[in-house]
């Protein structure tokens, strides 16, 4: 199951018991990753978003953990800071990011608002960050998760770091790809070293398709990324898309067959996938695992009726008013 953000966390940002639920009621995916989950206070960008930085956000995780567990299931927490789309309307401060490059729009779910201009992260605050990306790991391990997610993709602040139009740095964090991929090692290190190996894993966006967008050179920065994380004790890498069949050319096709050139390890494809599709995938190796985010919104029991050949029942936005 695709991680998938459903603000329904209660005030304090922590999980309740219909996530509890709603998680469980999903455990025969096999593995289930969280909606994103925040790191820190200053990591908010949308309403009711939870956390893992609480004594309470660990429990209310501990609650959904024991309850997929208890239905058979395997559950990691996927980590994430929003960077630049992070608000003071959330946070009560300004929000940092890599460079002071603000998305030009309107803040979602909260009308009259926009994306502010974020300040500049310090060598200190990015030290501070790979620090509260473990302590995270650490607390997910307490909540007795399987692993973790490093949410790297979709215009966030790890994709931030590795994309030109968010990342104008000159210091060690920046100016080549060596560089910009740097943040994303130094977290990953801390993460496998939190967890421990094969417990730690990255989702990725290489097309830069949602939230920013794609300058020439990119591809660099991923190719050392790819190269570097094929090196590490890592679960798995997993490739984030709306339409896992787009192609893109300065990727050389889909992104999944681009990542898959380049790493050898465990390789998750994600976005938009049918049962056919998936399965042609897997035959082909394109990918190891097929993630389904809107079916398993659609049909809880999604792996059930893929393996009895029932009818699925199709997505509709109005599905995402309530967890069911």
């Amino acid at each position: 199951m695709a991680p998938m953000t459903r603000c329904f966390a209660d005030e304090r940002l922590v999980p309740t018991p219909d996530m509890a639920s709603y998680y469980a009621a999903r455990a025969d995916a096999g593995l289930v990753i969280t909606e994103a989950t925040l790191i820190e206070p200053q990591a908010q960008g949308y309403p009711r978003t939870p956390g893992i930085y609480t004594v309470d956000q660990v429990g209310g995780w501990r609650a959904v953990v024991d309850a997929v567990h208890a239905a058979g299931g395997r559950i990691f927490c996927q980590l994430w800071h929003t960077g630049r789309m992070a608000h003071s309307h959330y946070t009560g401060s300004r929000p940092l990011a890599p460079s002071a490059v603000a998305l030009d729009g309107p803040l979602p779910r909260a009308p009259g608002l926009r994306y502010e201009e974020p300040g500049i992260l310090e060598a200190a605050d990015i030290e501070r960050l790979v620090a509260q990306y473990a302590g995270a790991a650490r607390n997910a391990m307490e909540a007795g998760f399987d692993g973790v997610e490093l949410h790297a993709a979709n215009g966030y602040l790890v994709d931030q770091f590795l994309h030109q139009q968010t990342n104008r740095r000159t210091d060690d964090y920046g100016g080549t790809p060596e560089n910009r991929a740097r943040f994303a090692l130094e977290v990953i290190d801390g993460l496998i070293a939190t967890v421990g190996p094969y417990r730690a894993a990255i989702r990725l966006s290489p097309q830069a398709y949602v939230n920013l967008e794609y300058t020439p050179g990119d591809e660099a920065t991923f190719d050392y990324l790819l190269e570097e994380l094929d090196r590490r004790a890592l679960g798995y890498v997993h490739v984030a898309a709306f339409d896992a069949g787009q192609c893109y050319d300065y990727l050389g096709g889909r992104p999944v067959d681009y990542v898959r050139r380049r790493y050898g390890g465990t390789l998750i494809g994600c976005g938009g996938y049918t049962p056919d599709s998936a399965e042609a995938d897997l035959d082909s190796q394109s990918l190891d695992l097929a993630a389904f985010g809107r079916s398993f919104i659609a049909n809880p029991d999604l792996a059930a009726r893929v393996r009895s050949g029932a009818e699925l029942s199709p997505y509709d936005e109005s599905l995402l008013q309530s967890l069911i």
